[in-house]
């Protein structure tokens, strides 16, 4: 006698042709070597995605965006919805979980060469969902309407308003307005819920189907190592490994949700003068940690503005290395760009630990 489970997936197979698919996965492989393990860390922040998606749908039917009710739909959320103290705790924790794996991930691509011929497409696409994931951050970062939020947000649009002839526009654009006040939230808000989750949904649409056309990557010089090369089928070997490693993920991150759960903070007061001490949140620390160090003038030029238009070359560079890293779509490894990457990875944990610290 036929199961539940076996009537419904005949029931979809007629409809859909799962058939069709599930042979279309049982002959894609995965390459086994020693640097497979960071290929999980693409699920793994998918995962976090998702729950991002699902944590915020929840919060977002008690959430109220104006400034007088901000911080008091927040506070209700924590007090008075059934678990929803825990919903937002998770959804804070798995955003700053999701860059970190997202980072993780980005290294792992340039360190292993991934992005080379034909990947190009998707290297770029991850590294614009990156910027978006940050962009996710820092605009949800308002949305509770507290004095931290507020006044970093108030550091942070300045700091965008110093890039020469665009500054100006950029700020207005994220203030709506001159200053930081409730059309700020407004638009914080709308970036949040909105534009960025869908320009979002697209690129990753992209990168995924990029990524099963393609298959996955493999280190240079392992498909020329000779004989003994070993695979694994993606289907269900792979894809079993990538949902026990996001079952621990997620059993993180509820102990993460209960033992630290997310404080709330004092409402904002425009009038107020900033907290000591103020920062960023630790994915913007390197950054503000660096203009620090820099000098008020630096050859007639504000130290700030060179500092920022460093970064933005920095990271314009980064984003376009399948195209000047022309060696590695080659077959050849280029360890100048190995120990670029390495200088990278040292010098960003450096100045966030340094930015924590201070």
């Amino acid at each position: 006698m036929k199961t539940i489970w076996e009537k419904l997936y005949k029931w979809i197979d007629e409809r859909v042709d799962l058939a069709d698919l599930v042979e279309f996965m049982g002959k894609k492989y995965v390459p086994i070597h020693r640097h497979s393990i960071w290929y999980y860390f693409g699920g793994v922040t998918l995962f976090l995605f998702l729950i991002q998606v699902v944590s915020g749908i929840l919060l977002l039917m008690y959430y109220k965006g104006s400034e007088d009710l901000a911080f008091e739909s927040i506070q209700f959320i924590m007090s008075k919805v059934q678990f929803g103290w825990l919903i937002r705790s998770i959804h804070s924790w798995a955003a700053n979980l999701f860059i970190l794996a997202a980072v993780i991930h980005m290294f792992s691509v340039y360190f292993t060469k991934a992005y080379r011929k034909p990947r190009e497409i998707t290297w770029l696409t991850g590294m614009f969902m990156l910027f978006l994931g940050m962009g996710f951050g820092f605009s949800g970062y308002l949305l509770p309407w507290n004095e931290l939020a507020f006044f970093a947000t108030k550091v942070g649009t300045d700091i965008a308003g110093a890039v020469p002839i665009v500054g100006k526009p950029i700020m207005v654009l994220l203030r709506g307005g001159e200053d930081v006040t409730g059309a700020t939230l407004s638009r914080m808000f709308g970036f949040h819920v909105a534009i960025f989750p869908g320009i979002f949904a697209v690129l990753l649409g992209i990168h995924l189907v990029l990524v099963q056309r393609q298959g996955m990557s493999e280190p240079i010089g392992h498909s020329e190592s000779g004989g003994d090369l070993k695979t694994m089928p993606f289907f269900p070997n792979f894809l079993l490994r990538d949902l026990l490693l996001w079952l621990i993920v997620l059993n993180v991150l509820a102990i993460l949700a209960v033992l630290f759960p997310w404080e709330l903070g004092v409402k904002a007061d425009p009038f107020a003068s900033a907290p000591a001490g103020i920062k960023p949140e630790w994915y913007f620390l390197f950054m503000f940690q660096s203009l620090k160090y820099i000098p008020a003038e630096v050859l007639y030029i504000e130290g700030e503005i060179l500092g920022i238009l460093l970064f933005g070359l920095a990271f314009a560079l980064w984003t376009m290395v399948p195209f000047w890293d022309r060696k590695s779509n080659f077959g050849q490894e280029n360890k100048v760009v190995t120990y670029v990457g390495l200088f990278v990875v040292a010098f960003v944990i450096a100045l966030t630990i340094l930015g924590w610290t201070a």
